[in-house]
C-alpha cells in the first residue's frame, strides 16, 4: 500500500520535464559558434556582412542578354579584380535571364570591358546600370545600422515594460538577438551581398522574432488553470503554423518567382533564414528558460 500510495504521488515525469535543460544547451552552442565566426569574419573583412555596391559603392551591370559568364567574369578580372557575377536563371528551363555585374569600380572602367566581351554597346534594351559613390553608400550603411540598433533597443524597451521582469524579458530578447545573428551567418556563409533591402530584412525579422516569444512568455506566465507544459504546448501548435504559413509564403517566392528584383529575393531569403531560427531559439531556447523561470516561480 505504501508503495502505491508512492506511485500515486510521484508519477513519472513527462519526458520534456527531463530532458528541456539538455534542448537549451544545443541552440546556446550554436549562437556561440555563430558569434565566433562572425568575430573571425569581421577581422578578416572589417564587417560582419558583405556589401553589394549599394552599401561599399560601385557599379552594378544587369546584362539581359545570354552570355558566357566563366569566359566574362576572366576578361574583366585581367583588369579589374574585385568584380562579383551573378547569374538568375528560370527555375523551370534552367535558361539564363540576366547576369548582374557588380564592382567597386567607376561606369568609366567597368562598361568599356562588357561592352568589348559582348561585341556592342550596352544600352536600355540589352542592360541596365547603376552607380553609388563610396561616401554616400558608406553614410547610407552606417544610417540602416543605426536605424536596427535603434529598433533593437526600442523592441528591448518594449519587451521589458510588458513582462516587467527580468528573465523572461531577457529570454524574449536573447532569442531574438539568435535569430538575427544565425541569419547573418547564414547570409555570410552562402558569400551573399547584401544589399539596403537585405538590411532591412533585419528590421522586419525583429518583429517576426519577437511575435513567436511574446505569444509563448504571456501564455506561460499570464495563463493559469493549466500546466506549464501544456501552456508551452498549446503556444507551440499556434506559433509553429505561423512560422511555417510565413516560409510557406517566402520559400516559392525566392525559388521560383526568378523574375524579381535582386533585392526582393534579398528579403524573402533573410526573413525565411530568420523564421527558421526562430523556431530553434523559440522553441528550445526561450521556452526551455521560461519553463525553467516557472519552475523556479512555482508558476504551475
Amino acid at each position: 500500500m505504501e508503495n502505491q500510495s508512492q506511485q500515486t504521488h510521484h508519477p513519472k515525469k513527462h519526458w520534456y520535464d527531463r530532458y528541456y535543460k539538455i534542448m537549451l544547451f544545443a541552440p546556446v552552442v550554436l549562437l556561440a559558434i555563430c558569434i565566433i565566426y562572425l568575430f573571425s569574419f569581421y577581422s578578416q573583412n572589417g564587417d560582419i556582412i558583405y556589401k553589394d555596391p549599394s552599401l561599399s559603392g560601385g557599379t552594378t551591370i544587369t546584362i539581359t542578354e545570354e552570355v558566357d559568364v566563366e569566359d566574362l567574369e576572366l576578361h574583366i578580372q585581367q583588369s579589374v579584380p574585385d568584380v562579383h557575377i551573378r547569374v538568375i536563371s528560370d527555375i523551370s528551363t534552367g535558361r539564363q535571364i540576366a547576369v548582374l555585374i557588380e564592382s567597386s569600380s567607376s561606369p568609366e572602367v567597368l562598361i568599356p570591358l562588357v561592352e568589348e566581351f559582348i561585341g556592342k554597346p550596352l544600352n536600355e534594351s540589352n542592360s541596365s546600370i547603376e552607380f553609388s559613390g563610396p561616401s554616400l553608400s558608406d553614410n547610407f550603411y552606417k544610417q540602416l545600422a543605426i536605424a536596427v540598433l535603434i529598433s533593437f533597443i526600442l523592441m528591448s524597451l518594449v519587451i521589458f515594460f510588458l513582462f516587467k521582469t527580468f528573465v523572461p524579458s531577457i529570454a524574449v530578447i536573447f532569442s531574438a538577438f539568435a535569430d538575427i545573428i544565425m541569419a547573418v551567418t547564414v547570409a555570410n556563409l552562402l558569400e551573399i551581398r547584401l544589399s539596403a533591402a537585405g538590411i532591412a530584412a533585419f528590421l522586419m525579422l525583429i518583429g517576426y522574432s519577437v511575435d513567436n516569444n511574446i505569444l509563448l512568455t504571456m501564455r506561460v506566465l499570464k495563463n493559469r488553470g493549466q500546466s506549464v507544459n501544456s501552456r508551452i504546448y498549446s503556444s507551440f501548435k499556434t506559433g509553429i503554423l505561423m512560422t511555417c504559413t510565413g516560409l510557406a509564403a517566402l520559400i516559392p517566392a525566392f525559388f521560383i518567382v526568378t523574375g524579381l528584383p535582386d533585392s526582393f529575393r534579398q528579403i524573402f531569403f533573410i526573413l525565411a533564414i530568420g523564421l527558421t531560427a526562430t523556431i530553434i531559439n523559440t522553441w528550445l531556447t526561450n521556452a526551455s528558460i521560461i519553463k525553467w523561470y516557472a519552475e523556479y516561480k512555482k508558476i504551475d
